[in-house]
């Protein structure tokens, strides 16, 4: 009988013992709040005979907010978590046996890596090594299509631990521009994308709420650059031709809902052409999967990268929210279709 923190993606919570098959988990964040409250956890229990274990999160500085997904060798599944008013405590009921228990699906380092592998395998991808995190994880991008193309757009994914929906989206819209690179379906001379799905390795792998090893929120780090993950796109960026310049950037990230940040009334009559041609009218057409366009500039003066590429390139930046909760296999019909009419607007 037990709980242990022992595995990728695991913070080493505080747990305490309440009685034979019960116990208490201090879910807390990496660092000193003010914090963004994206309480992540994840944990292994292993429990004998045939009795049920209950298992209460504790909340420091947050209130329950992801549902708990339950793993095993055997089947994958989420459990009914009892949530006082308050939101801070939450009671799992979980069966004898052994299984991981964690807020959303284990999406870690090593599933990035068979990600890239996977897509390396294309005659349009190069795969690059941008720069080394605090711990030395490689910070590793696709370079998709003609390296010498003028026109470049930028990915990016997983600047938050805990945001695995966008994780998903991002894989299934990068998996899907490659696929049409490979099939000509848009003419990869002419058009190069850096795509960055993992540019907190650190965090993923610790299992950070936020931020990197280093404390830094790195979505609030773009123009600072203080730290090395944000820091090694920047170093690339300036080391480009001058006859290369980014065209279109696209920040993928998870909330309460399926929505895209645009520009608000910054926009130019232009980037609100391409906005129109991609997004405006689709809200409510893809199956099981509604989004809103909030048109507004999120988090202003707060070192965003939506905000930086924007201030820096004048270039149609986004941030793709993609819900918590949002059904899996509807964010991935949503990643591809929204991909293929990406390829169209551009």
């Amino acid at each position: 009988m037990g709980i242990s923190f022992d595995f990728e993606g695991a913070p080493p919570s505080r747990c305490v013992v309440e009685g034979e098959k019960e116990f208490s988990i201090l879910i807390s964040p990496e660092h000193a709040p003010p914090i963004n409250p994206s309480p992540w956890y994840a944990f292994r229990y292993t429990a004998s005979g045939k009795e049920n274990v209950t298992v209460h999160l504790r909340y420091l500085g947050a209130k329950h907010r992801y549902s708990p997904k339950w793993q095993s060798s055997e089947r994958f599944g989420v459990v009914d978590a009892q949530v006082r008013d308050d939101g801070k405590t939450a009671s799992l009921t979980l069966p004898p046996g052994q299984a991981i228990v964690s807020a959303q699906e284990l999406l870690g380092v090593r599933e990035h890596e068979a990600l890239l592998t996977r897509l390396d395998r294309s005659a349009a991808v190069r795969r690059l090594t941008l720069g080394r995190s605090h711990d030395g994880r490689p910070i590793e991008a696709l370079r998709v299509g003609n390296p010498n193309a003028e026109k470049l757009v930028i990915l990016l994914g997983r600047q938050h631990p805990p945001e695995v929906t966008g994780a998903i989206a991002m894989e299934h819209f990068l998996e899907t521009l490659v696929l049409l690179a490979d099939t000509k379906q848009y003419d990869a001379e002419d058009l190069q994308i850096l795509a960055v799905p993992l540019l907190n390795p650190d965090g993923v792998a610790r299992g950070h709420w936020r931020a990197n090893l280093g404390g830094v929120d790195l979505n609030r780090d773009w123009g600072t650059f203080s730290q090395p993950e944000t820091r090694s796109i920047a170093q690339w960026l300036e080391k480009l031709p001058d006859h290369v310049r980014p065209i279109a950037m696209v920040d993928f990230h998870s909330t309460s809902r399926n929505l895209f940040y645009v520009q608000g009334d910054e926009a130019s009559e232009g980037q609100e052409q391409f906005l129109a041609r991609w997004l405006v009218g689709k809200e409510g057409q893809i199956a099981g999967y509604h989004f809103a366009i909030e048109r507004r500039n999120a988090n202003p003066g707060t070192g965003t990268a939506k905000n930086w590429f924007y201030a820096n390139y004048l270039i149609p930046s986004y941030t793709y929210e993609v819900g918590d909760e949002t059904e899996r296999v509807a964010i991935a019909t949503a990643a591809k279709e929204l991909a293929k009419s990406f390829v169209e607007a551009l």
